[in-house]
C-alpha cells in the first residue's frame, strides 16, 4: 500500500486529521530542507509536500516565489531533490512524500524516467499544478505505472459537475483550494468554505485535504472539522525565510508544526 493510504488509515484509526506541510525545496539549501524535513516529520508532519522550485509559479504568492528564486540560485534542481528524499529514506523517515511541481520541470526531466526515478527514491505522489484534467495522460500513466498516487485539485470556482469528472477515479487524497488566487496567508477563511468540503467529501472517493491561506492553529482547527487533513505552506516557508540562520528557522518551524498538530 501506498503511504499516502497508510497515513490516512492511520489517522482515521486515531481519530485525528491529517497534517500536510509544504516545503520549498533548496531555501536556503538543499542541506536546510533536509534537516528541515526531518525536525517537522518528528514535530508531527503527517505528509511532506516538496515544492520543486520553478522560475514562473503561477500558482504561487510572493512568499513561495520567492523562496523559488533562492532556492534555483542555490543551484537546486530536480536530480537534487530526490538524492535528497533517498537520504532521508535511508536515515528512516517514513512520512510520505508528494512532490509539487510544474509540469515544465517534469518534461523537461522526461516523465518516464522521473516516475521511475521519484517510486525509487522514495516518493509517494505528485501534485502538478498546472495539468488541468483534459491533459492527465500527459502523467498519470507512468505515475500509475510506478505505484505513484497523481494528487488531484480542485477549487472553489470548480463547478459539482467538474468536480465530479476529476475526482471519478481519484487515488491518494484530493487537494481542495480554499481561496480564489495565490498561496499565501490569509487572515480570515471564506464564509463558504464549510460548504465547499461539505460538497467535495460527498464527491470525493478519497480523502479530502484542504489547503491555501491556512496559516495559524485556529485556522487550521476550523478547516480540520470538515476536510480530512489540512495544508499549510507559505506560513512555514516564510519562517524560514524571515530566520536568521537555517538552523533558527528550524527550530521555529518545528515549534509551529507542533502548535497545528496539536489541534488536529
Amino acid at each position: 500500500m501506498n503511504r499516502i493510504d497508510q497515513t490516512f488509515e492511520t489517522c482515521r484509526a486515531k481519530g485525528r486529521k491529517a497534517l500536510v506541510m509544504f516545503v520549498s525545496a533548496g531555501d536556503p539549501d538543499l542541506a536546510a530542507t533536509e534537516q528541515l524535513i526531518r525536525e517537522i516529520v518528528a514535530a508531527g508532519t503527517d505528509i511532506v509536500e516538496i515544492g520543486v522550485p520553478f522560475s514562473d509559479p503561477m500558482a504561487d504568492g510572493p512568499v513561495i516565489q520567492a523562496a523559488s528564486q533562492r532556492a534555483l540560485a542555490s543551484g537546486t534542481t530536480l536530480r537534487g531533490i530526490l538524492a535528497m528524499v533517498r537520504r532521508l529514506r535511508a536515515a528512516g523517515v517514513q512520512a510520505p512524500f508528494v512532490l509539487f511541481s510544474y509540469y515544465n520541470v517534469l518534461f523537461r526531466y522526461g516523465m518516464k524516467a522521473l516516475a521511475a526515478d521519484a517510486a525509487a527514491a522514495g516518493v509517494d505522489g505528485m501534485l502538478v499544478v498546472d495539468v488541468p484534467f483534459e491533459e492527465m495522460d500527459e502523467i498519470l500513466p507512468d505515475l500509475t505505472a510506478n505505484g505513484l498516487h497523481l494528487i488531484r485539485l480542485v477549487a472553489p470556482t470548480t463547478s459539482p459537475e467538474r468536480a465530479r469528472r476529476i475526482l471519478a477515479d481519484a487515488t491518494g487524497f484530493v487537494y481542495t483550494i480554499t481561496v480564489t488566487g495565490v498561496t499565501g496567508t490569509r487572515s480570515e477563511l471564506p464564509a463558504e468554505l464549510s460548504d465547499l468540503l461539505a460538497r467535495m467529501r460527498q464527491a470525493s472517493p478519497v480523502p479530502v485535504v484542504a489547503g491555501f491561506g491556512i496559516s495559524s492553529p485556529e485556522q487550521a482547527r476550523i478547516v480540520a472539522r470538515e476536510a480530512d487533513g489540512v495544508v499549510v505552506g507559505s506560513a512555514l516557508v516564510k519562517r524560514m525565510a524571515e530566520a536568521k540562520t537555517p538552523a533558527a528557522g528550524i527550530a521555529d518551524c518545528a515549534e509551529f508544526v507542533r502548535s497545528l498538530a496539536a489541534v488536529l
